[in-house]
């Protein structure tokens, strides 16, 4: 019989040296966890038991949202929808000091909710603000910086495929009830940046906004963006009013972007098998991760990892401001080598039980990692939107994070707010009886 401090150790140690030397996160998640099953249980039955494991992880019916969602939108990215919507966002607040840096918080909180991922909407949004912010005469750098801080935001507006892994994480924890959880801590998050840029623009009086278009255009602006807005009504309201399941409302979704971006005329025949290539590709790398985490999960179970990381906890303090405190410390150091979906994958099975043995509701604690993990995508040095976001500006990265520092202090400030407030999460769950 392995001694489980040994299948610690493997699975542990293997899983920094493989990420340590530039292994693919998912082969330095699956090679260890593999060599410890064949420890446990012998090659044939480790082997065996390892297959049974990966096909478990990936057969589930929630898991089909994942790539419907990656699908729905990478089909809007293609779509000409941001341009739209960053139009709406610009008539919204351009009086205000910095207009087009507000634009572009808010255009990335709407692109972010409609598309469920910081890097594209970095892309998209970035693409087309880039040259209006640089015709306008603001700091490229800076500017730069507002649109990478921004992005994440629709990591926790739904559709959010990291919510649905860590609900598949977790055990099963309602993903209905976890995008309603993610409305105000991601309206935080976009808050949070507004609140940076409008005391950058303190400092810079020359960055003024620009005349009402009147309401002709204001009108006209806001109808435009109508039907890209009504993804979100149709797929997530029919998701929380229970016409539908999370998988069945990705798929809708899928049908309404195909559609509305046929109608806008912007999406041809010719570009299907290319928006198809590009959504099987992102979607295939996030299944075999949950496939093979499911072996890890499988290892960590048997050897007892995460009752011994509890009982280690439990020895330095009962507090649990204290343990929620290294929790999300944890999280943000690994956050920003890992991904947000293998990093919930390793941490949540390991995590959650101690949360709730404190009494924090599963729906909270995945806010909080979500929030938390969202941070550490734009955090420096290996940071996928941070870099995105520099080579769409077409900017050095050095003064971009310079810039983006205030942006961090205060998302930083207001992750903890996100934590110790759990109403700001729980109250619209159980306001809409998806939560107790």
């Amino acid at each position: 019989m392995i001694d489980p401090l040994v299948l610690s150790a493997i699975l542990i140690g293997g899983l920094i040296i493989l990420l340590a030397i530039g292994a693919p996160v998912s082969i330095a998640i699956g090679l260890p966890s593999a060599v410890c099953m064949l420890l446990l249980a012998g090659f044939d039955n480790g082997a065996t038991t390892s297959v049974q494991q990966m096909f478990r992880g990936a057969n589930s019916f929630a898991l089909l949202a994942i790539p419907f969602f990656v699908l729905a939108g990478a089909i809007m990215n293609t779509g000409g929808i941001a341009a739209r919507l960053i139009n709406l966002a610009r008539v919204l607040v351009g009086r205000t000091p910095a207009a087009l840096m507000h634009s572009n918080v808010i255009a990335n909180a709407i692109f972010g909710t409609v598309s469920g991922s910081a890097v594209a909407t970095a892309a998209a949004v970035g693409s087309t603000m880039t040259p209006m912010l640089r015709k306008e005469g603001y700091n490229p750098a800076m500017a730069a910086a507002v649109n990478v801080s921004s992005a994440p935001a629709g990591m926790l507006i739904p559709p959010s495929n990291t919510l649905i892994v860590y609900s598949l994480a977790a055990g099963g924890t309602s993903i209905g009830a976890l995008f309603v959880a993610g409305y105000i801590p991601g309206l935080l998050w976009a808050l949070a940046c507004t609140v940076t840029v409008f005391f950058y623009a303190r400092r810079h009086p020359e960055l003024k906004g620009t005349p009402f278009p009147g309401w002709t255009v204001f009108f006209t602006t806001v109808l435009r963006a109508l039907p890209s807005l009504g993804l979100i009504v149709v797929a997530i309201g029919g998701i929380i009013a229970g016409f539908f399941t999370p998988t069945e409302g990705s798929a809708i979704a899928v049908v309404y972007a195909l559609a509305l971006s046929m109608i806008y005329g912007t999406v041809k025949l010719r570009d299907i098998p290319g928006i198809l290539f590009d959504a099987c590709r992102t979607s295939s790398i996030v299944i075999f991760l949950i496939a093979v985490s499911s072996i890890m999960g499988y290892v960590m179970t048997y050897a007892r990892l995460p009752q011994l990381i509890a009982e280690t906890l439990f020895g330095w303090t009962d507090s649990k401001v204290v343990v929620l405190l290294i929790m999300m410390l944890v999280l943000l150091v690994i956050g920003i080598p890992l991904d947000p979906t293998p990093a919930l994958l390793i941490f949540v099975p390991i995590f959650l039980p101690i949360a709730v043995s404190y009494g924090v509701d599963p729906i909270h604690f995945g806010i909080m990692m979500v929030f938390n993990l969202s941070i550490a995508v734009i955090s420096p040095p290996s940071a996928p939107v941070l870099f995105v976001g520099t080579q769409v500006a077409k900017v050095r990265l050095e003064p971009v994070i310079a810039k983006m520092v205030p942006f961090l202090l205060l998302l930083v400030a207001m992750l903890f707010v996100v934590v110790f407030v759990p109403e700001l999460s729980m109250w619209l769950p159980r306001l809409l009886g998806l939560a107790n």
